[in-house]
């Protein structure tokens, strides 16, 4: 089995979570979940970023520990991910032991070969960003930025990783490596940035002004900054896994592709003797009714209660269905509901209680032997055969959106064929012609219905699952054998009803 190592981003756990994160973790298993029934040994890592001056300043505020503050809000992300029905394997905290003591450890090793040194810094920082600034960073009147909030000029003594020295290095490995970056019209994003030459990285801060980190090893006046504590979760979720590093793909948000994933990680693994991850995949970002979100006016959308009100695979299928990978998108609730109603619920869930209803109906609930394919049959398994085969491509490709459309329209043309067939008029007849033409048309629908939701498993896996349930079929070990049309449903007992995607009322 081939192995395939998949990771999130880890959220920052200074809020609670949002659309953003929800997407991610979806998409990331989706992903995962697809190569899983590809056939690939999966383990998916997600988790939560823990350190740094933001979650020390909102504890004090609170009047708690750093350690209580975080230990509060990181199981509302485990939370998240359950309800969601994301099937990732770890969820590591960078507050953890295993953790702290990888990145002592690479710290440690990049400390004695000489790559990282201590020097002077003077200029500008940014509390909000936990970041030191460049004159290029402020506006042409000479302002800073909103995103940067107070910035004020420091001088102070930190620790620096050699970060210019790989920068010709970085631009050769991305120039020989297309599939680095995906989408790859970003890798041209990336070597614009390394267009101008790289400053060496500013990894720690002292403890006089930020105390909630990882001490570095060789000097415990200093913790360590976001870049060798946060990155690193990669790799020291899996230091003690022999055969998973490097990661298949890093899934992130495109707002940190540059310059923490493209630039910083793969020159602190290079610098460290570490394989490169294979890919780096760069999403885009929702907006919510046209906006971008945001609590304070209300316009967001709080996953956990949506999937309350809707259902998990609901919201799964809308955000794999609306946005196109790398590409943004924005959220509406009419347009949730006019995927929902019309996708969901008028087409599958449709074609769902027809085929149980009509199976109950004329074949004492028991699904029928089929007869002799006429011409609609034919027609609908020749159009099976393609939508397989194009589907399973553009899911290897990240075009779930695309590939989910195909599923659907093979969903739809089964419900065409419904009414062509019209089993409901061959039922009156007692022609033994027309009762042979009801149990092929029957069975027909049993298995089409089985085979197009096949290729929705990793998009709404609940539901194909309780598909699968009311048509008394348990799947095999082998997700590539289940989408061959042949009658292994015949004999098999179904049941009377299944509302997936109920009739929901519109909510704000």
């Amino acid at each position: 089995m081939k192995t395939f190592y998949i990771t999130t981003a880890i959220d920052y756990v200074n809020g609670s979570p949002h659309l953003g994160h929800a997407y991610e973790k979806v998409l990331t298993d989706v992903i995962a979940r697809f190569r899983r029934m590809m056939g690939d040994d999966v383990y998916f890592l997600t988790g939560t970023d823990e350190h740094g001056q933001k979650i020390q300043q909102s504890a004090r505020a609170q009047g708690v520990e750093p350690q209580a503050f975080v230990d509060g809000i990181a199981p509302q992300f485990k939370e998240m991910c359950a309800r969601l029905d994301i099937s990732n394997d770890d969820f590591i905290r960078t507050t953890e032991p295993r953790h702290k003591q990888v990145v002592c450890n690479l710290l440690q090793q990049l400390y004695d070969k000489g790559e990282i040194y201590k020097a002077e810094y003077q200029g500008y920082y940014s509390t909000r960003q936990e970041q030191f600034l460049q004159e290029k960073d402020r506006n042409e009147d000479g302002t800073w930025p909103e995103i940067f909030g107070e910035v004020t000029e420091i001088t102070e003594s930190n620790y620096f990783f050699k970060l210019g020295a790989y920068q010709p290095w970085l631009i050769d490995y991305i120039k020989s490596h297309p599939d680095f970056i995906i989408p790859r019209y970003r890798a041209k994003q990336v070597l614009e940035f390394l267009s101008e030459p790289l400053n060496d990285l500013c990894i720690s801060r002292p403890k006089d002004r930020l105390e909630w980190g990882i001490p570095l090893p060789f000097d415990p006046d200093f913790v360590t900054y976001v870049w060798f504590d946060a990155l690193t979760n990669y790799y020291s979720a899996v230091a003690d896994k022999p055969g998973l590093w490097p990661a298949s793909f890093h899934v992130i948000g495109k707002d940190i592709l540059v310059p923490p994933h493209a630039v910083y990680w793969p020159i602190m693994l290079q610098a460290a003797g570490l394989a490169v991850p294979q890919s780096i995949l760069a999403h885009g970002w929702w907006s919510v009714n046209g906006s971008k979100m945001s609590k304070s006016t209300g316009n967001f959308v709080e996953p956990i209660e949506f999937v309350d009100n809707f259902g998990v695979d609901a919201l799964r299928y809308f955000l794999i269905r609306e946005m196109s990978v790398g590409q943004d998108s924005d959220f509406s609730m009419d347009q949730f509901l006019v995927r929902y109603n019309s996708e969901l619920a008028n087409n599958l869930g449709n074609l769902v209680n027809r085929t149980l209803n009509m199976t109950n109906r004329f074949a004492t609930a028991v699904v029928p032997p089929a007869g002799d394919p006429g011409e609609p049959e034919a027609a609908l398994q020749a159009l099976w055969e393609k939508t397989r085969d194009e589907v399973i491509p553009l899911f290897e490709e990240f075009q779930f959106n695309v590939g989910l459309e195909r599923a659907l329209a093979f969903i739809t043309a089964t419900n065409a064929y419904i009414e062509q067939r019209a089993p409901w008029k061959l039922g009156k007849s007692e022609e033994p012609a027309d009762q042979a033409l009801l149990q092929t048309s029957l069975a027909t629908m049993a298995e089409a219905l089985r085979l197009g939701t096949s290729l929705m498993q990793a998009v709404i896996p609940g539901s194909v699952d309780k598909i699968r349930g009311v048509l008394g079929y348990t799947a095999g070990h082998v997700w590539r054998d289940e989408l061959n049309w042949d009658d292994r449903l015949q004999g098999n007992a179904v049941a009377k009803t299944c509302i997936l995607f109920p009739r929901p009322e519109k909510k704000a």
